[in-house]
């Protein structure tokens, strides 16, 4: 009889390969991790000692007058920026996708053009945009006037009424390629027998795509959804290039990554403080933790993959 125990050994030769970006992760990623998890047991002292605190740090945060607001705040303001993404970008992704698939040769084209915003710095983002919907310079103003639209513009970057709406749809203009890329990917995978089995039994392409196609793309749809949630509660870099560390105005473009900048480093009359600053990074962690577990759960173990 085999030994079948020998033959579940994980062969030599993938722990060497394996090994070196392991190591490199855990050192660079899983290590500050944990050591900031820790951090957020404790506080600071006078004379700048670690001294065990439990859950105090996060009972203040929950409830303290100064902690409690900017908390609450940024977890809504966040749930809004992946909302928004949720509902405009991976739709659209999905429609440029399914179009893309049928665009022959000049596919490519169109594949890199919508892709290229998303291979730009954030920073040349952001200040391209705010240079756009500026009253004073910017070429909104002018465009919305040229189709008489004009009385509609109004400074959305300044009011706190849209100024986290404009941010986003911002961001899901940049982003819009990866779902794209993702889905696209997915439906040239799909067989071809399935699509012409179902033309030659009269299917339009509205059902093919819903009947057939769609089913198929759910795994990756799914994928996208747990990837868009991931990057938006872990967003930072877009709010602060356009709004600054305090996510003006009156904080109503803050999210958790913008709060736990504040909070650990600091930001003009507010102090740095590195223990709440963890526990805010901490509560970052759960949720993101929690969203995975529920796409693990809730949704790759009902939407199986097809093989061919």
């Amino acid at each position: 009889m085999l030994d079948l125990r020998r033959n579940k050994r994980l062969p030599f030769f993938i722990v060497v390969f394996i090994a070196p970006g392991a190591l490199i992760y855990s050192l660079f990623m899983i290590l500050p991790l944990l050591d900031s998890l820790r951090l957020s047991f404790f506080t600071t002292s006078q004379d700048n000692r670690e001294l065990w605190n439990g859950l105090g740090n996060y009972a203040r945060l929950f409830s303290d007058s100064d902690w409690a607001p900017r908390f609450w705040g940024a977890l809504r303001n966040n749930f809004v920026f992946f909302s928004i993404h949720m509902l405009v970008q991976n739709p659209i992704g999905l429609l440029l996708a399914a179009l893309l698939v049928g665009k022959g040769r000049a596919r490519g084209v169109y594949r890199t053009l919508l892709f290229l915003p998303t291979v730009l710095s954030v920073v040349i983002i952001g200040f391209i945009w705010q240079l756009i919907l500026s009253p004073l310079w910017g070429v909104a103003p002018g465009m919305l006037k040229a189709v008489g639209l004009g009385s509609l513009f109004r400074p959305w970057l300044g009011l706190s009424q849209t100024a986290l709406i404009t941010v986003s749809l911002i961001s899901v203009w940049q982003f819009i390629g990866i779902p794209m890329i993702l889905l696209y990917t997915a439906l040239i995978g799909i067989p071809d027998d399935l699509v012409e089995a179902a033309v030659v039994d009269g299917c339009s392409p509205w059902n093919i795509f819903w009947r057939i196609k769609f089913p198929l793309v759910l795994p990756t749809l799914g994928v996208v959804a747990v990837l868009t949630f991931v990057a938006n509660f872990n967003a930072f870099d877009l709010i602060y290039t356009m709004k600054g560390a305090l996510a003006g105005p009156d904080f109503s473009s803050d999210i958790m990554g913008t709060l736990f900048y504040r909070s650990f480093f600091g930001q003009q009359l507010q102090l740095g403080n590195p223990t709440m600053g963890a526990t805010v990074a901490a509560m970052m962690f759960l949720i993101i933790a929690a969203g995975v577990l529920a796409y693990l759960f809730l949704w790759q173990r009902r939407v199986q993959s097809y093989q061919l």
